[in-house]
């Protein structure tokens, strides 16, 4: 992986590269870049250049033709580059030709950035392992990168193996015991969240997921309507964790709400698959709030790529809450602004708009989760016997109950009962 300088006197260098297909716009490879120079900010280096590159056909040398690659070099040499970020995936070949190009100059790509930075954000255990499996995936087919330096030292025949081949080989088999080791200790915790998802399952508390593309606001959002602390930061992937809090909606209605890992445009593979066990809390809920960054041009293909990854984890077939946020960062209303709203709404019917800052549309929010909660809810009257105060008392906890009379016979309750929970209260339901 590339290393950050640790001499904090010394301030990295870098060019962007953004590869423009003959179907790509212009503006969206600028939009891309946009988004790399973020990504690239976030660690620390400075972007002193960035060069949209037009291609025909991608080269399987140097991801472009000869000309541009010694365009780029001139551009790293004139500006004096640390480093060379391309936004398309580089190939491990790719990357040893364009080092070997550019001599003592990194060559990376988007998704090295990415790993980069889930490992600077990376604070608990489990995040911790699964950023580093992702990292040893990444770099297992790259290690022969770190080798050619060797090359150079081969002697005698065509056959003899030098001191560079046998190291590889050594770091190549050290690198799959510990993406082994990483697998197991990933399963233990898989393991213990089952079994903490299925004591939860026994209170069966309804779950919402907040999913959405990165610095879109979900944290903020939990944040907001929690109560809570979690880190929100106008950043990147400041969040890796998944958290979980408890809220009351407006009928009373428990729910547990769950802030999950954000999406990005050309997620690493590596990642999307390290991070299904967190993202699995998507799954085991009972719908989903995507939230949306309103001010962002490109929302609509943020919306399409956090859709993209719910399909990969098999969670797009579940009710989603459709949530713009950032709503005062639109100017004032004019006739541009509403045509934009109402194209928003046209194309995505019941979603609604937030400002998890000023608070603005976060109660018809609660309601709508009410609503969708309640269509899950059957209206039941029940006499439940004195004995029974462990499930009346479950009633109350899960805000169930509308109103309830002591009888000789038991307590007469009338409410609203989840299907999840029907089957233990059907027997005591007033024909």
């Amino acid at each position: 992986m590339y290393e950050i300088k640790q001499n904090a006197n010394i301030v990295e260098r870098a060019l962007i590269v953004g590869i423009q297909k003959p179907r790509d716009t212009e503006e969206h490879v600028g939009c891309l870049l946009d988004e790399l120079e973020a990504l690239v900010g976030t660690l620390d280096i400075n972007v002193v250049c960035r060069e949209i590159v037009r291609v025909k056909e991608i080269k399987p040398k140097l991801l472009v033709g000869s000309g541009r690659a010694d365009d780029i070099a001139a551009l790293v040499a004139e500006h004096e580059c640390d480093v060379v970020v391309f936004d398309d995936e580089l190939t491990p070949g790719q990357q040893r030709n364009w080092e070997k190009k550019l001599e003592k100059i990194a060559v990376i790509d988007r998704q090295e950035i990415i790993l980069d930075i889930f490992a600077m954000r990376a604070q608990t255990k489990e995040a911790v392992l699964q950023v580093g499996l992702a990292r040893m995936e990444y770099s297992l087919p790259r290690l022969k990168r770190a080798w050619t330096h060797l090359s150079r030292q081969r002697g005698g025949g065509t056959t003899q193996r030098d001191t560079g081949e046998t190291q590889l080989e050594t770091d190549q088999r050290l690198v799959r015991d510990k993406i082994s080791r990483l697998k197991r200790e990933l399963a233990d915790i898989v393991r213990n969240r089952d079994v903490q998802r299925k004591q939860r399952l026994k209170l069966p508390t309804p779950t919402a997921a907040i999913v959405g593309y990165t610095n879109a606001g979900k944290s903020s959002l939990l944040n907001c309507m929690t109560g809570a602390d979690v880190l929100a930061e106008d950043k990147l992937f400041a969040t890796l964790d998944s958290t979980t809090r408890r809220i009351n909606l407006p009928g009373g209605h428990p729910l547990l709400l769950t802030d999950t890992v954000g999406f990005v445009r050309r997620l690493p593979h590596h990642l999307v698959e390290a991070f299904k066990a967190t993202l699995e809390e998507a799954l085991y809920s009972n719908f989903l709030v995507h939230i949306l960054d309103l001010s962002n041009p490109e929302v609509e293909e943020h919306f399409e790529t956090t859709m993209k990854v719910l399909e990969e984890l098999n969670a797009s077939g579940k009710n989603i809450i459709t949530v713009f946020n950032k709503i005062d960062k639109e100017p004032e209303p004019d006739q541009q602004r509403r045509i934009k709203l109402k194209a928003l709404k046209l194309k995505h019917p019941g979603c609604i708009f937030v400002s998890t800052k000023t608070g603005d549309g976060i109660k018809e929010l609660e309601l709508r989760m009410e609503k969708l909660l309640e269509e899950d809810f059957t209206p039941m009257d029940l006499i439940i016997p004195h004995s029974r105060y462990d499930l009346i008392h479950e009633l109350h906890q899960l805000g169930c109950i509308k109103s309830e009379e002591p009888r000789d016979d038991g307590v007469f309750i009338q409410g609203n009962i989840p299907s999840s929970i029907r089957h233990m209260v059907n027997e005591f339901r007033v024909k």
